[in-house]
């Protein structure tokens, strides 16, 4: 893939393209949004644990090991894992009163950008397609362009979905307690939805490779 010899060109292609990916609506979206209404810092706390998951990954692929990326059984076995947790997630998600749940919002929004993360098929195939592209052009610059790299990308997820939490946090303010709980069961609806996503496509996966 021919990229822009320019370094700073090339950051600009990572910011968009990074962007692309982070501001699309997901799992990791619906969480800081539901874990907002009661920790402003929650976005951060995931982006954190996408991180914590993300960044091996990186290497992972920049030493040329992403074959399991391209695996098929491997990316439909992960996103059966994946949907049945988000399908708990967002069951559980319909049950509690936002109020009831500020401590789980306060302790588990860095495991739940973790498993999110993890779990997630579409995400290890962004970096399998779009994200190796990237890797494999910031390398040609240099271990230091790798560094820069990797921090520019992962501040755009820590700048989106800090801002995300941040204004639901600020917002709450202007809701009263039905409005925050529609808030927090569309959000479990969300979830839900991706997690039949997940499952439907990985089940027909397996069969078709049977």
């Amino acid at each position: 893939m021919e990229g822009p010899t320019d370094p700073l060109m090339f950051l600009g292609w990572v910011v968009l393209i990074s962007a692309s990916g982070v501001i699309a609506p997901g799992p990791l979206f619906a969480t800081a949004v539901a874990r907002g209404i009661d920790d402003p810092r929650a976005g951060l706390k995931i982006s954190l644990g996408h991180a914590i998951v993300e960044m091996p990954l990186i290497l992972t692929i920049f030493l040329g090991l992403m074959a399991f990326l391209q695996d098929e059984n491997i990316l439909a076995g992960i996103g059966l894992v994946g949907g049945a947790f988000l399908f708990y997630t967002g069951v559980s998600m319909l049950r509690p009163k936002p109020e009831d749940i500020e401590g789980d919002t306060r302790h588990g929004s860095l495991m739940s950008g973790i498993v999110l993360t993890a779990a997630n098929p579409y995400f290890l195939m962004w970096w399998a397609t779009a994200g190796a592209a990237l890797i494999g052009l910031a390398a040609g610059f240099g271990w230091w362009m790798m560094l820069i790299f990797i921090v520019v990308h992962l501040s755009c997820d820590f700048a989106y979905l800090g801002l995300v939490s941040y204004s639901v946090s600020k917002g709450r303010s202007l809701l009263q307690g039905r409005w925050l709980r529609v808030i927090y069961v569309a959000c479990g609806i969300f979830l839900i939805l991706f997690a039949m996503y997940f499952l439907y496509g990985s089940l027909d996966t397996f069969l078709t490779l049977r």
